[in-house]
């Protein structure tokens, strides 16, 4: 008879809570799939359509611990504080991730979609006003900014000068 082999280590996911701030068509999507797609559930509004599935979802990691990623854009301190005020007293870093995309060159990249995913011209300009800087005032723990150089993601401390 043989021994069954030895369980495999498994490297520890970190409680994580990841806010992504940024226009439409700024990457976040594919930030979250190049780096989270194994580790975090997306919770996104595209994928959700409701506010109450969104609500559940949540409610579920926080109970649940799984680590999450919100992939919406996140545009004001207000929409933000949902969340963090939500994950205060839990044992989970909330990270927000800003995605630093000038808007001609979200437009630019928003035309290069089709179907449900092209957003009207109108959708990203009343973002773009309607974007506030995060800040750590928030209840953050840890702040990031994505800049996007030569087709490749670059994740840089927040600088406040930003």
């Amino acid at each position: 008879m043989s021994a069954l082999p030895a369980p495999q280590q498994q490297e520890r996911i970190p409680l994580e809570a990841i806010i992504f701030v940024g226009l439409q068509a700024s990457g976040k999507s594919t930030f979250y799939k190049n780096n989270y797609f194994n580790t975090h559930l997306r919770i996104s509004n595209d994928l959700l359509k409701t506010r109450y599935r969104e609500k559940k979802l949540l409610e579920m990691c926080r109970e649940t611990g799984m680590p999450f990623v919100v992939d919406n854009t996140n545009p004001s301190r207000k929409v933000r504080a949902k969340y963090t005020d939500f994950l205060k007293g839990s044992k989970f870093r909330v990270i927000c991730v800003y995605f630093r995309i000038d808007l001609e060159r979200s437009l630019a990249w928003n035309r290069g979609r089709s179907g449900a995913a092209l957003v009207p011209d109108v959708g990203i300009f009343d973002t773009h006003k309607r974007i506030e800087l995060p800040t750590m005032a928030e209840g953050f723990d840890e702040l990031h900014y994505v800049d996007i150089i030569d087709s490749e993601f670059i994740v840089k401390a927040w600088q406040h000068e930003i």
